[in-house]
């Protein structure tokens, strides 16, 4: 039974995975058999030494899991109860999701809601699960679509597309930005209404023209603020992701003369029940068809390379990792 095991070397501090026929266990209420991880943008920078996401060692890393109880030490969550993790710290603060068994505690559980597959649970995952919380963010202050289109930054990676494919599946326009120009026909056909280069969304100006709606940025930095200038009044900006830099460059203008709002999308502490609403919310709006050219599989041994492909920008969407 196969697991990645990340330890650090003392002296230069060097985060190391290797590969372990050994199974190690944290504590916890359930042991879970793993059919399904992924590969995340977190994940990604942890494996490659890129970020410290891993805060203790020895652990297990990967931040999504998906698979059934094999034994149990709660009576709400019974052997045979298919579960699924997405963020909560795992892969962070406990081991996660790359190994073929794992022990977590009850209190960050999400049962398998009734139509998705595990394999269909994990193609949604963090990412996924991030989106949809994004979604939610627009649907309170935006409920229902405009003539302006929401934009979503980082359009090629994982939140990117699942929220394209959300918010057009109800009704919203969509504008997607993407540095990736082979990207752009993939985009229209999980939803976007068009496709925009970084470029096109700059500005110099303390205030745009109203451009968006909303935005759903995974960006960070610079585009983000591009964005926020740019959103119509009383518009949202749900901000989740910082790839593209950690500062804000910004003036107060957006907000006090536009009432734009900020929602900062978290997946890690949120409340348990807001990630289960998350999940239902995914669930009742996925469309694996469409969304199905975005997925690709590897097995255990191929995480580290996809990773460092990941972050070399030569791979898009979510990668699934069968255990």
């Amino acid at each position: 039974m196969p697991q990645l095991i990340a330890t650090r070397n003392d002296t230069d501090k060097q985060v190391h995975i290797q590969w372990s026929d050994q199974i190690h266990l944290d504590d916890g209420d359930v042991t879970i058999d793993v059919a399904f991880s992924a590969i995340n943008y977190k994940d990604a920078l942890a494996l490659c030494n890129q970020a410290p996401i891993l805060r203790r060692f020895p652990m297990v890393p990967g931040i999504d899991l998906a698979g059934t109880i094999s034994a149990s030490n709660h009576p709400a969550w019974p052997v045979g109860q298919a579960v699924v993790i997405a963020g909560r710290g795992i892969g962070e603060r406990r081991s996660g999701g790359y190994t073929s068994q794992s022990r977590q505690p009850v209190d960050i559980l999400t049962p398998l809601p009734a139509n998705l597959t595990l394999y269909q649970a994990m193609t949604i995952g963090t990412a996924g699960i991030t989106a949809a919380l994004c979604v939610q963010a627009i649907q309170a202050h935006v409920p229902h679509p405009s003539t302006l289109p929401v934009l979503v930054t980082g359009a090629s990676g994982g939140v990117g597309v699942h929220a394209v494919a959300l918010l057009s599946r109800l009704g919203y326009p969509v504008t997607a930005v993407t540095g990736r120009p082979s990207m752009h026909d993939l985009l229209q056909r999980i939803g976007a209404q068009s496709v925009i280069g970084r470029d096109q969304i700059a500005g110099e100006r303390a205030l745009e023209s109203e451009r968006w709606a909303a935005v759903v940025d995974t960006v960070g930095g610079d585009v983000a603020a591009a964005a926020i200038r740019s959103t119509a009044y009383a518009g949202v900006v749900a901000m989740c992701g910082n790839a593209g830099g950690n500062q804000l460059p910004l003036n107060v203008f957006p907000f006090i003369l536009r009432g734009v709002h900020i929602a900062g999308i978290d997946s890690v502490n949120a409340p348990q029940a807001t990630i289960d609403a998350a999940w239902m919310f995914a669930a009742q709006h996925y469309d694996h068809a469409r969304l199905a050219p975005c997925w690709s599989t590897i097995p255990l041994d191929e995480v580290q390379a996809t990773a460092a492909a990941l972050l070399a920008g030569q791979r898009y969407g979510r990668c699934i990792v069968a255990l």
